[in-house]
């Protein structure tokens, strides 16, 4: 299905205000939020900020769910967080003057939230190393796992024939480090593997991830990491 103009002229419209980008930013982490939490993040009244989460509700944007008397928010699809990821690309290598440099936050360079995968320093060693070990094969935004690859993620315990129709392995384009790191369902489940072993941890507040120190030796030794993945290039 082809969209038209005005459509997608109507959603990057809905993007491009700031409070709401900053709304959806918030979401990235992949985490849902209240709507006064979103407030915060926005910098905008709760009345404001309740009028911007129905907008972006109603064009398909976010997603509700109801707990008892609270309403949390998140990103209706990962979709959304590519798109959201693709653009944050976009607006780091725009004009000179309006250039950024990535996440200053140096925690927020080494490892991060993607909406529901690995980002950052962390994220780009990872899929280096199964490329390097021939474990996948990436090429052109997608991904392939090899023979080596199915018995590598079954004895880490991750489950290849599970998530439904989404794609099993793409890649993102990395804000910080403008390479690409590991997506869809694989990407999703090394994080949630890599969360059950304790090997990261979520920052309150923040999309980025605390490596522990089993994590440190854990990934360093399973996947196969070079010795020097820790160092900002």
């Amino acid at each position: 299905m082809t969209a038209s103009a005005n459509t997608i002229a109507e959603v990057a419209s809905l993007i491009g205000d700031p409070a709401r980008a900053n709304i959806l930013s918030a979401l990235m982490g992949g985490k849902a939020l209240t709507a006064g939490e979103l407030a915060w993040n926005a910098g905008v009244s709760a009345q404001t900020t309740s009028g911007h989460l129905a907008k972006l509700s109603e064009a398909g944007l976010l997603a509700v769910e109801k707990q008892g008397r609270h309403r949390y928010y998140r990103l209706a699809s990962s979709e959304i967080a590519q798109v959201m990821e693709a653009l944050m690309n976009v607006a780091a290598t725009g004009p000179k003057r309006h250039r950024p440099t990535g996440p200053k936050d140096e925690a927020m360079r080494l490892a991060r939230t993607c909406y529901d995968h690995m980002a950052g320093r962390l994220g780009i060693a990872i899929a280096d190393a199964l490329c390097a070990h021939g474990r996948l094969i990436l090429s052109d935004g997608s991904g392939a796992v090899t023979e080596e690859g199915q018995k590598f993620f079954c004895e880490f315990g991750v489950d290849l024939k599970t998530g439904g129709k989404r794609a099993l392995c793409r890649t993102c384009l990395d804000w910080s480090e403008r390479r690409p790191h590991l997506a869809g369902r694989l990407g999703a489940a090394l994080f949630t593997r890599s969360l059950d072993l304790g090997w990261v941890a979520r920052i309150p507040d923040s999309r980025s991830l605390r490596i522990t120190p089993p994590g440190r030796l854990g990934f360093a030794k399973t996947f196969g990491l070079p010795s020097d993945w820790l160092e900002p290039v």
